[in-house]
């Protein structure tokens, strides 16, 4: 069986062109979704993924001006709580990465949310139980997809759940990292993705 090479592609969006292929240290299936970008304590400007094949949460160095020792190589490498990762997620005005893990075979993890201290981010993550935090008891609540909102001091995660279960969107205060409310719906039918249209527009992530 031929093996299978996994790298990260980097594109110049204003000049349409190949700027680097990275292939060491990007672990086992990194997820392609928009990640998230912070700027490390150590290293500068990073920009985060979080994989589906495994716990790895790689950082990339994303500045070659003022950091070209580190630019486009990946300069660290976090270990979250398991593979069948979808979404990492932070804010300018956050001092927390958040990472979930929806798609892991194991329920307590498809249901739960690791959070990075980005002042420390050698310090053990934290797990948030969003489905135990719901008050959903049926199911395996998947929760997925956090969200800021405009003013990036909350954290909206959608707990998905199957279209005959119940589901929710959970609210967590960014800083306090404890639930300001639940939103419950009959409306709310396996939700996954939501985007605030100020941060979408704006690029905010």
């Amino acid at each position: 069986m031929p093996s299978t090479t996994h790298c990260a592609k980097l594109i110049d969006g204003q000049e349409d062109k190949l700027i680097k292929l990275i292939r060491e240290g990007v672990g086992t299936t990194p997820h392609p979704g928009r990640g998230a970008n912070f700027v490390h304590p150590k290293y500068g400007p990073v920009w985060a993924t979080s994989h589906l094949g495994s716990d790895d949460v790689i950082l990339i160095g994303t500045d070659p001006e003022e950091h070209p020792q580190h630019a486009w190589k990946v300069v660290q490498t976090l270990k979250g709580q398991g593979g069948g990762s979808l979404f990492v997620k932070t804010h300018p005005k956050s001092r927390n990465l958040w990472v979930d893990t929806p798609l892991n075979p194991e329920a307590p993890l498809a249901s739960s949310i690791a959070v990075f201290d980005l002042d420390n981010l050698d310090k053990p993550y934290e797990v948030i139980p969003i489905g135990e935090l719901s008050g959903i008891g049926k199911g395996i609540r998947r929760a997925l997809q956090g969200e800021y909102n405009k003013a990036g001091d909350e954290v909206w995660f959608s707990v998905w759940n199957g279209k005959e279960d119940e589901s929710a969107v959970v609210v967590i205060d960014d800083k306090t990292r404890k639930v300001k409310t639940v939103i419950k719906d009959k409306r709310l039918i396996t939700p996954t993705g939501k985007f605030n249209v100020f941060n979408t527009i704006n690029d905010v992530y």
